[in-house]
């Protein structure tokens, strides 16, 4: 996927970003300026021929002729309007010209690259004639937070009823019917004390999972939705977070589950105790089922809310006296939403966008800023076109895509050999070359709006996957990987989350070196009085790459070009009006990628400024090399 060339800087490109797109959340029927840059066709094919866009409104295709707007890196900018006639528009580029032996030839250009044949829609950009995310949000590194491992403060509290009590430095147990009772203590004023630690990496939002009342250490069986844990230090403590975090400058992400209840929960409790009450319409009761009610996945102490009730609604997502808008109301900044991608969806009901819509609304009347987070483990495309959910949890997008590509722990891999399965499917981690990970990628991508990916979270790991440094081959422990076995490739993950579109959300215990065998078992307590138990390099690798991101307008809110895309090595571009990065990152050793400086809109080897990693790239006769070594990851400022 590197072009006959070596490399893809030769091909026609366009994004939903600021530097080629006039607005991403036009108001209905404006016309949108956009442009697309035509690269300098070093084969002597000629593709900036014609340009035009092809449009659908309402319903037809339409075709508008581009005009050349001026030189770019390495090619001309073709500039044209698209008119956002629906509350959808998608769009496309046709490019004609001449192939490389002379002969007339076209070629249509879409999200997912250039194709000489003719495509569907499926592909298109899209533009939405709705608002869109919060401006603030582009420029998050998010810190994804597990209450109860993560840091005591130090305040006595009774052992819950339900709990069974542990010392910090317990093994995690992550298997049989103790899992969700194992209780470590780690509270909200635990968490405020380790903002500095938190900063440290660059991260400005805080996210943190459930932190209702509940019966088990993940709190997704909420038995209230009206106030905090008391074990956590209850709605005080909240107060006292979101103020620091506030203080600092950092925002405050919390974690609701709106697809079920716990059965302790009072809306259940009533709802079973009188089949006529208006809870009861909250749930589906089931007289032929041996649980009697549809639960989560058929889980018994997690019945299944049904969307179908307006009063349930008027409750937990729709209005000012809503769980959503309560809690926005005392201070976080928005809300993951938990199994988004069920929510509303029951048998022959799909209400799934019309909860995602309301959730939004009732937010952005409270808190017009509030960023809403859907959380979705597969093609979220259907449920982010639209006015619902800003972006999701980008799993297929970006987490199973570099788990195939760094994968270092199959039989006779680099690593320890962990035996993982991929993601939830009957297959082991596959090992996959770089061109198929970013055609993955950019598939998956395609088929939302930019705006949408650019409000999605990048995760190597969650609470709810094994730790990315075991797939990586750094061991089954579920402690921190101190002889370094997946270290190397674990950084290199860690440069494609800072450095690619998203907002990058680190799992704490990642900065340490963590491993862990599934989600229980990645929950490990965060070893703050014992640094030897934390992998060095790593926790310097994460400050320097979450540090650039933050301090690199390109890596926050610029465009995406994939350079160059083998096996072994993947390089990319990120480009804004203010500044422009490239970024190399290699799983081994390989030959060398070239790049033509004149494709990059460079004269020397001496405009390429190391920003990490590797010093000037080799340059002879007018070509960069960059390095050929790996596993690695370096990136440079492109000057002039």
């Amino acid at each position: 996927m590197s072009g006959t060339s070596g490399h893809l800087l030769g091909e026609p490109h366009h994004d939903g970003s600021a530097l080629m797109t006039g607005t991403s959340a036009p108001e209905l029927g404006e016309r949108v300026p956009v442009r697309v840059l035509v690269p300098d066709a070093a084969d002597g094919s000629a593709w900036g021929g014609q340009v035009h866009v092809r449009q659908l409104r309402d319903g037809e295709p339409a075709l508008r002729a581009a005009e050349p707007d001026g030189r770019g890196p390495g090619g001309t900018w073709f500039r044209v309007e698209v008119e956002a006639r629906n509350p959808v528009t998608s769009y496309r580029f046709l490019l004609s010209g001449r192939d490389a032996a002379g002969r007339p030839a076209h070629r249509w250009l879409t999200g997912e690259g250039t194709s000489a044949r003719d495509v569907t829609d499926a592909a298109d950009f899209r533009l939405l004639a709705s608002p869109g995310p919060a401006e603030w949000v582009a420029d998050q590194v998010a810190y994804q937070v597990f209450p109860d491992r993560f840091a005591r403060s130090g305040t006595p509290r009774a052992t819950p009823s339900w709990a069974d009590a542990a010392a910090w430095d317990d093994a995690v147990v992550h298997r049989g019917p103790g899992t969700p009772r194992q209780w470590f203590g780690g509270d909200l004023d635990g968490v405020a004390a380790h903002l500095d630690h938190v900063q440290s990496l660059g991260a400005s939002l805080l996210y943190l999972t459930p932190f209702f009342e509940a019966r088990s250490n993940h709190r997704y069986d909420a038995v209230t939705f009206d106030r905090v844990d008391p074990v956590l230090g209850g709605d005080e403590a909240m107060g006292r977070l979101v103020a620091a975090a506030h203080a600092r400058g950092m925002r405050v992400m919390g974690d609701l589950t709106t697809n079920h209840t716990g059965v302790e929960h009072p809306w259940f409790r009533a709802a079973a105790a009188d089949r006529s009450s208006e809870e009861a319409g909250y749930y589906r009761f089931l007289d032929d089922d041996p649980i009697g009610y549809e639960t989560w996945l058929g889980v018994d102490t997690l019945p299944k809310l049904d969307h179908t009730s307006a009063a349930l609604r008027a409750r937990l997502v729709d209005g000012p006296g809503s769980v959503v808008a309560e809690h926005l109301r005392r201070g976080l900044d928005g809300w993951r939403i938990d199994v988004a991608n069920m929510t509303g969806r029951l048998g022959a009901d799909d209400l799934a966008v019309e909860v995602a819509r309301l959730a939004r609304a009732t937010a952005h009347a409270v808190s017009p800023g509030a960023w809403m987070l859907a959380e979705h483990c597969h093609d979220a495309s259907a449920d982010l076109v639209g006015d619902g959910w800003h972006g999701a949890m980008d799993y297929a997008g970006f987490t199973r895509p570099v788990w195939a590509w760094l994968n270092g722990g199959y039989p006779g891999g680099p690593g320890e050999e962990h035996g993982l399965s991929f993601l939830g499917w009957p297959v082991p981690v596959p090992v996959q070359p770089g061109g198929d990970v970013v055609a993955t990628m950019r598939a998956v991508h395609a088929a939302m709006p930019w705006r949408s990916w650019a409000a999605s979270t990048s995760h190597l790991d969650t609470h709810d996957t094994p730790r990315f440094r075991t797939v990586t081959g750094g061991g089954r422990t579920g402690l921190a990987d101190l002889a370094g076995r997946g270290r190397d490739r674990a950084v290199v993950g860690v440069a494609l989350q800072m450095t690619l579109p998203g907002v990058p959300t680190l799992f704490a215990g990642d900065e340490a070196g963590f491993t862990g065998l599934d989600g229980e078992h990645s929950r490990t307590p965060m070893p703050w009085d014992r640094p030897g138990a934390w992998d060095a390099p790593t926790l310097d690798a994460v400050r320097t790459w979450g540090r650039l991101r933050r301090d690199c307008v390109a890596l926050r809110r610029g465009g995406l070009r994939w350079v160059a895309a083998r096996d072994d090595v993947l390089v990319h571009l990120r480009e804004h009006a203010d500044q422009r990065v490239l970024v190399h990152t290699a799983r081994a050793d390989h030959a060398a990628v070239r790049l033509p400086l004149a494709a990059l809109g460079l004269r020397s080897a001496a405009q390429l400024v190391p920003l990490v990693g590797e010093a000037l790239p080799v340059e002879r006769d007018g070509v960069v090399e960059l390095p050929s070594h790996g596993p690695s990851a370096s990136a440079w400022a492109l000057e002039g």
